[in-house]
């Protein structure tokens, strides 16, 4: 088994006779298998060892460190045509890709790997692709969006970022987003995101909104009718503008309603769900009032 009991991808392993075909040949069709054939009299092999091992936790098992000792596995050896060591060889799709021959720096061996090792923001780019399907997942893939785009600055990851943070009604901070995208890098699911904002932003409200608006407006100290307000607003998918009436009145009165406004107020942040930029604004500007 190349995988732990939390099928979290192993990092290292040693190479045998009886684990060479799995470990070298199918291994290397999932992910890259860098072999470091080494031996105990190489002096060389023992200074590499170590800066071996550790790019392999470094890169989180998105390559396979297989160590092959020369000595014992001579016809491995003699297979991929090692002459000296220590010599690495990169292994992808059962066939050797690339390789170098001798001590090499940590630089040297990571430009090597690059090429071929898919990076890690590509993989949180994709997970939050698949995340936001699930409408119980979004502030989970919103972070991965944002990790992706900040390691990458791929204009294709700022397209889905943006589009995921218009789903969220964060609308000024997906245009915010868009706007540090380069004018020719500007592609079609840029153009997509961009309009897609551009509709949430027409669609406005619902006619009961607009309707408790004009009856707030009519009657601005009623507090029910606030809260009434606040939480059709929320619902309708407007959270800043519900936070941002209910926090009004708290400037004025933290108790106001004997403590109802705030208990809205707090609900409608815990409805956002955890790490969402709105709510952790309002939730920042509560503290101020509160301490």
């Amino acid at each position: 088994m190349l995988e732990d009991v939390q099928s979290t991808p192993t990092c290292t392993v040693d190479v045998t006779m009886e684990n060479a075909q799995s470990v070298l040949i199918d291994a290397s069709s999932e992910r890259p298998v860098l072999i470091d054939f080494w031996a105990d009299w190489c002096e060389p092999c023992k200074s590499l060892a170590p800066i071996l091992d550790s790019i392999a936790k470094e890169y989180q098992g998105r390559f396979l460190l297989a160590k092959v000792n020369a000595d014992e596995l001579g016809p491995i050896a003699g297979q991929l045509g090692v002459r000296s060591l220590p010599t690495l060889i990169l292994m992808k799709q059962g066939q050797p890709v690339d390789g170098l021959v001798g001590v090499q720096s940590a630089q040297s061996i990571r430009a090597m790997l690059d090429k071929y090792v898919t990076p890690a923001w590509k993989d949180d780019w994709l997970s939050a692709k698949q995340l936001m399907a699930d409408d119980s997942k979004w502030v989970e893939a919103l972070a991965l969006f944002k990790a992706a785009w900040d390691a990458s600055g791929d204009p294709l990851v700022a397209a889905d970022y943006a589009d995921a943070l218009a789903e969220s009604r964060q609308l000024d901070a997906a245009e915010s987003l868009l706007a540090q995208v380069k004018l020719e890098d500007r592609g079609g699911a840029w153009q997509s995101a961009q309009a897609k904002i551009a509709l949430k932003r027409e669609a406005g409200k619902s006619p009961a909104i607009v309707a408790l608006e004009q009856a707030l407006e009519a009657d601005p100290e009623n507090l029910a009718l606030t809260q009434q307000l606040a939480v059709a607003l929320a619902e309708d998918q407007h959270p800043d503008e519900a936070l941002a009436l209910l926090f009004g009145l708290l400037q004025k009165n933290i108790n106001a309603g004997d403590g109802a406004v705030k208990k809205c107020f707090t609900d409608i942040i815990a409805s956002l769900g955890k790490g969402h930029a709105i709510g952790v604004q309002y939730q920042r500007r509560l503290y101020t009032l509160l301490y």
